[in-house]
């Protein structure tokens, strides 16, 4: 039994499908607007915490559920791993990238060749067997993939042993410690060292042999790639089973966002959403300018199903810019002004508000939980260095935004102001409610299950979420209407509680579900 209500409870009569849904950035948003979300999500720890905030759930692989299963769903949602795009434009990041683009070419091009076979189930069948030959291919190098990971393993412990034999034999010659500790740093190139005992010399052979083919496995590994890569793929698929599958219908709207270095795949997805008939825009988006206490960068993805009764977009087949609402930040003493092409295109007023600090997020949720606690001027110094200097940790005011809130986050250091000493009592590190809170998750998320800071710096802003949705969602109210409806939307956001804890479902859940059909 689905533990969601069926009544419409929506503005809009729409259900949205939030793929890859984490812990539930997009979900709570969603909620606060008054939508109803159902989130397909693998991690135990994001799925634990999804559950007790009662947000409705399938867990799982996502590869492993169609977009058939879910034909009441009317508005696409997800933001799929790329984390391999990071490194674009060095080595495997490029690669990646290159053959994403690829596949998404292949699909358009099938997309093509059969336009006018509309509702044809042969059409159909050619499109799926194009999706089909991409997804084996995926499949064949993530199992090649396993096979030489585990090979490696296998390898490094062989030349593990092979370097402590070589330790244990200096020993018994007598070698001093000095003399090992060389040794076993010259190995780092072990084709330079020179060696007149034999038995030495014939470990370090073992040990070069071994050391040259796992340099060969690593630079297989990286022609494969990284399996989670394919990932970036299901949305565009869903989006196109809905639309040229018989008997479906297009889903309303598509939402996708992820890092920076994945716009170039958004961007071609465009080119793909457009010829299937959505109004579509691709936005940089900087969180800060959104009313999130935080700096990060977003690149996201719009779409509207092109109908008659949308207002009028900047241009044929696109869709308005989400407006700002808050001022960019700039370290104190310096100012650049961000070139329009990176900028939104239109603001809510033509003077927006001032940035919201850290200290301005949190004595705001205090109000909403005692886990969120007051604290005396503060520095947080980050988990990592900056400048490519490992000892330089960034470090931020708590009259600024955070700084990009990652996986790392509890390892930050809370310090008094212009010092280097940790705040007391427990103060010195940011408890899950309050990291959440810099995230814009209400006070009173539960978060649950293992590796709550990696869930926290992998979500969605919600309150990023909420502009994009009632942008994207709700593009015929005018000016003062979405202000007005984007104020009370953030109201909610602040005062979320959790509803009843609830149970994630598996397949067998399909049945009965609201989104189902069945």
């Amino acid at each position: 039994m689905s533990h969601i209500n069926t009544e419409d409870s929506s503005p809009a009569d729409f259900h949205i499908l939030d793929l890859f849904a984490g812990p539930g950035g997009l979900d709570v948003a969603a909620d606060a607007l008054g939508y109803r979300v159902t989130g397909i999500e693998w991690d135990a720890g994001a799925c634990a915490t999804r559950g007790a905030a009662g947000m409705d759930t399938f867990q799982g692989d996502v590869r492993t559920y169609r977009a058939a299963f879910f034909p009441r769903a009317r508005v696409l949602t997800g933001g799929p791993p790329c984390q391999t795009f990071t490194v674009a434009g060095h080595g495997a990041g490029r690669r990646a990238l290159d053959q994403v683009l690829e596949y998404v070419g292949e699909l358009h091009r099938v997309l093509r060749e059969t336009e006018e076979q509309p509702g044809d189930p042969q059409a159909w069948l050619r499109i799926f067997r194009t999706w089909r030959g991409i997804h084996e291919e995926l499949r064949r190098k993530e199992l090649e993939a396993e096979a030489i990971r585990h090979e490696k393993r296998n390898l490094e412990q062989r030349r593990t042993e092979a370097r402590k034999a070589m330790k244990g034999r200096l020993e018994r010659q007598g070698a001093s410690a000095k003399e090992i500790r060389e040794f076993l740093k010259g190995l780092k190139k072990p084709r330079t060292i020179v060696l007149v005992d034999d038995e030495l010399q014939g470990l370090l052979k073992v040990f070069v042999g071994l050391d040259d083919k796992l340099a060969e496995l690593k630079d297989r590994l990286e022609e494969l790639g990284d399996e989670r890569t394919g990932l970036v793929l299901q949305p565009l698929w869903w989006v196109i089973e809905r639309s040229r599958r018989p008997g479906s219908e297009p889903y309303e709207a598509v939402v996708l966002e992820q890092v920076p270095a994945v716009m170039p795949v958004w961007k071609r997805y465009v080119e793909v959403l457009s010829f299937l008939g959505y109004r579509t825009a691709t936005q940089l988006m900087h969180t800060e300018a959104f009313g999130v206490p935080q700096t990060r960068r977003r690149a996201v993805l719009m779409a509207r199903f092109d109908r008659s009764d949308l207002p009028e977009g900047p241009g044929p087949g696109l869709l308005r810019q989400v407006p700002e609402t808050h001022e960019l930040y700039h370290r104190r003493g310096t100012f650049t002004r961000l070139p329009k092409a990176n900028r939104s295109d239109t603001l809510f007023s033509e003077k927006p508000e001032h940035w919201i600090s850290m200290e301005a997020a949190l004595e705001r949720a205090e109000k909403h939980s005692v886990k969120v606690r007051r604290r005396p001027p503060f520095s947080v110094v980050s988990n990592y260095g900056t400048g490519g200097v490992p000892e330089a940790r960034g470090r931020r005011d708590h009259d600024d935004p955070s700084a990009t809130i990652t996986g790392k986050v509890s390892r930050n250091r809370v310090v008094h102001k212009e010092t280097d000493k940790d705040l007391d009592d427990g103060l010195g590190r940011f408890n899950s409610a309050e990291a959440g809170v810099l995230q814009t998750f209400p006070a009173t998320y539960p978060w649950s299950g293992n590796d709550i800071s990696q869930q926290i710096g992998n979500a969605v802003p919600p309150r990023l979420a909420l502009h994009v949705l009632l942008h994207v969602l709700e593009p015929e109210l005018d000016e003062k209407e979405a202000e007005a409806r984007l104020e009370r939307g953030i109201e909610e956001l602040d005062a979320w509680e959790p509803k009843e804890t609830v149970e994630p479902l598996r397949h067998r859940g399909l049945k009965g579900h609201p989104l189902a059909g069945r």
